[in-house]
């Protein structure tokens, strides 16, 4: 068992894992901000260490202000959470070469997934359904790469290798723009991730996002925790999940489940992590694995009773997963709203102090957030504050418990996407099911 662990984050899931080493009996350590002296897991933590000024790029950032943490408060894991460092291989191998435990997958399993182009081969080899496409970077013969969107068929999405979050994408309609996407996004690869290569795709015209939850260990064990939907999204950034994925039966599920847990076996996965699908027309097209544990996880532990950031913990100190596939049961059906601090119109961020915060409560209700009354949302991060999350035997108890909820949450002295979220979840196309990625933007107008 892990003995002392820095949390390497900030707000709810920052607190999420303290709470997790807690009942485990693990010492933690909150590294903050200055900006972030007042936040919750701050406050409830063993030990805290100031690691910099309020930017990010010091301090949540600062790879040697990190490992210093570690060291001076004699911690022996460092928990990256999501965002930030979570994903980044040349963290995970300094914590490790530091003779620190990093919870998460080994840093050549980060760099392999992290980069689309090999992560396809690898789920390609493996036989994970993907999306047609370059298969490999392309090059800067122009014939080529005109002939082999031809063979792919228009329309095309021009995609960075290393991109994420919705940055580095292109859709391309007809011939007479291709070219000049590809050039356009290698240049944006380049300043956004340092890395200008590029790959191409078939776009699909109205997928569904659906993802698969995966845990894995150090003794060759990997099971499926089942799928989310996640198509209800703004900008490529989600807005709510739920699971199981509406209309995603008992076969599907277990027949590419047990395909992705065989593919953790053959990459030598360890711990949690989560394959992202396109999923169209009854077909799974894998697009990128996340590395880390997701915002979404909630809905997911709320379906199977499994706690994963628990079983990040338990990974990463040597343990073997307690369950086997057959273990895993199904029950009921979770949503989850991300409420976030930001005008609901525009959805520019609002930060400020929250004067009045109020937790909605009642059967199957979960919230996970780090607000109270008088916290003060800075303006230098993200603006999640938290995520709602509703439970029901069926997703029509679940979605009439979630619309509760949103009446009742009261965060006061900022704005909130309360209101979008109280429009999504009576919304008619959302309460049959089955939304593609694109409904909401259209919804919006966007």
């Amino acid at each position: 068992m892990l003995k002392k662990v820095v949390i390497a984050n900030r707000g709810e899931i920052a607190l999420r894992i303290l709470r997790a080493c807690r009942e485990l009996g693990i010492k933690t350590v909150a590294v903050h901000s200055e900006a972030d002296r007042d936040l919750k897991h701050v406050r409830l933590a063993d030990e805290s260490v100031c690691i910099g000024p309020a930017s990010s790029t010091e301090s949540y950032l600062n790879i040697p202000a990190l490992i210093s943490a570690a060291e001076v408060t004699d911690a022996v894991a460092i928990h990256p959470g999501y965002g930030f460092l979570a994903e980044n291989a040349d963290f995970a191998e300094r914590v490790e070469s530091s003779g620190f435990i990093f919870i998460g997958p080994k840093a050549e399993t980060i760099r392999l997934m992290g980069d689309k182009v090999s992560a396809k081969h690898a789920m390609k080899a493996a036989g994970v359904p993907c999306v047609p496409g370059s298969d490999g970077p392309l090059d800067d013969d122009a014939d080529t790469n005109l002939r082999l969107a031809r063979e792919i068929g228009f329309p095309v999405i021009i995609k960075a290798a290393g991109g994420g979050g919705g940055r580095g994408m292109r859709v391309v309609h007809s011939e007479a723009s291709l070219l000049n996407a590809i050039a356009m996004t290698r240049a944006e690869a380049q300043g956004a991730f340092g890395n200008p290569t590029v790959y191409m795709e078939k776009f699909l015209e109205a997928p569904r996002h659906v993802e698969f939850q995966m845990l894995a260990d150090h003794h060759g064990n990997a099971v499926h925790l089942g799928e989310r939907d996640c198509s209800m999204q703004r900008r490529h950034q989600k807005v709510v999940e739920e699971a199981p994925a509406p209309g995603i039966g008992e076969r599907e599920r277990s027949k590419l489940g047990e395909r992705l847990a065989e593919a953790c076996r053959k990459i030598g996965y360890r711990g949690a992590g989560t394959f992202e699908f396109l999923y169209e027309n009854g077909e799974f097209y894998f697009i990128e694995m996340n590395t880390r544990v997701q915002v979404e996880h909630p809905v997911t532990e709320m379906i199977t009773g499994i706690d994963i950031v628990r079983m990040q913990l338990l990974i990463a100190g040597g343990e073997p997963l307690p369950f086997r596939q057959k273990d895993i049961q199904f029950r009921g059906h979770a949503i989850e709203c991300r409420i976030n601090a930001e005008d609901p119109q525009n959805f520019l961020p609002s930060p400020g102090t929250i004067t009045q915060y109020h937790a909605p409560g009642g059967p199957g209700i979960r919230v996970d957030s780090h607000i109270y009354n008088g916290y003060r949302v800075p303006p230098n991060y993200d603006s999640l504050i938290g995520k709602l999350i509703a439970y029901g035997e069926t997703r029509e108890t679940a979605i009439a418990r979630m619309r509760g909820a949103l009446q009742e949450i009261v965060v006061d002295g900022i704005k909130t996407n309360i209101p979008l979220h109280q429009d999504i979840i009576s919304d008619a196309a959302f309460v049959k099911g089955g939304t593609n990625i694109h409904y909401l933007e259209k919804k919006l107008g966007l």
